[in-house]
């Protein structure tokens, strides 16, 4: 009777081993992503599943835009209906155009508990700290900058994502 009962706590810990081993880790450090020549990402931990919606993004750029000097930051709420199964609503995106390469940043949109608060605000802070050593040098003109917007919209319906730019007040 032991015998089988040993044998039985065992197979029980065999499955429950099997079953969570079968879940997706949850990042707890930033993923960087670099594909040379073409953009570098950087991700908040647990958004590593954005990384399909930024890289549809990049290639589409690729494919229909060449731009002529750099592209300033733009900035998105990005409504992925893959995240709400890691209990996330939405995310903030930034995407930049610097000396020939796309810059992408994500992070996970905190709450607001000031009036001064905004998700312009958390996502232009982190945006800016991660650019500061890829300043905008030569920058290109407006009509460039709104075929990065373009684009991400493009991206985002093509994915079924809904994007909001975030832009100052006027």
């Amino acid at each position: 009777m032991l015998v089988e009962l040993f044998l039985l706590v065992l197979i029980i810990m065999f499955v429950v081993l099997a079953i969570r081993s079968g879940k997706t880790p949850v990042q707890e450090k930033p993923l960087i992503i670099k594909s040379p020549g073409r953009y570098h990402v950087t991700l908040a931990p647990q958004l590593d599943l954005a990384q399909t919606f930024i890289e549809q993004i990049g290639d589409l750029f690729a494919q229909l835009f060449q731009p002529q000097g750099d592209l300033p930051n733009m900035y998105f709420e990005v409504h992925d209906p893959g995240l709400p199964a890691r209990g996330e609503q939405f995310y903030l995106l930034a995407a930049a155009y610097r000396s020939g390469l796309l810059y992408f940043q994500a992070i996970n949109a905190q709450p607001l508990l000031r009036d001064s608060d905004s998700y312009l605000k958390q996502i232009r802070e982190y945006s800016e700290a991660v650019l500061a050593l890829h300043p905008l040098n030569h920058p290109a003109g407006v009509d460039e900058a709104e075929k990065l917007r373009c684009t991400v919209e493009l991206a985002a319906r093509q994915l079924n994502i809904s994007v909001r730019q975030l832009m100052e007040k006027q």
